[in-house]
């Protein structure tokens, strides 16, 4: 394992699409077809693979209501809500590049 705090960050946050979904889990709980359309290229796939590492790491969870029809609500955890003012730095960085 490394010592270095970036590559551990990079290693949990750095797969394409999932700081989007972070990015949307911060504003509220989302189901996955919410995630799917404001996400709106990614694969179901690739969104089940990313809500699942994120999970494995504790920056989101996953609740399960057993009614008919089965949803499922997934929300940021307080270790999750600790990226939020990364999340926000990079925001306002990139909404100053110059195109």
């Amino acid at each position: 394992m490394t010592n270095c705090g970036i590559e551990k960050t990079l290693k949990i946050i750095g797969d394409k699409w999932t700081v989007l979904i972070i990015r949307d889990l911060l504003e509220d709980k989302k189901r996955f077809g919410e995630l799917e359309t404001s996400l709106s290229c990614i694969s179901p796939k690739t969104l089940s693979l990313r809500l699942k590492d994120l999970e494995k790491n504790g920056i989101i969870t996953k609740k399960i209501y057993k009614e008919i029809p089965l949803h499922v609500e997934y929300s940021i955890t307080e270790k999750g809500k600790s990226l939020e003012n990364i999340l926000n730095d990079l925001r306002v960085w990139g909404e100053n590049l110059k195109e």
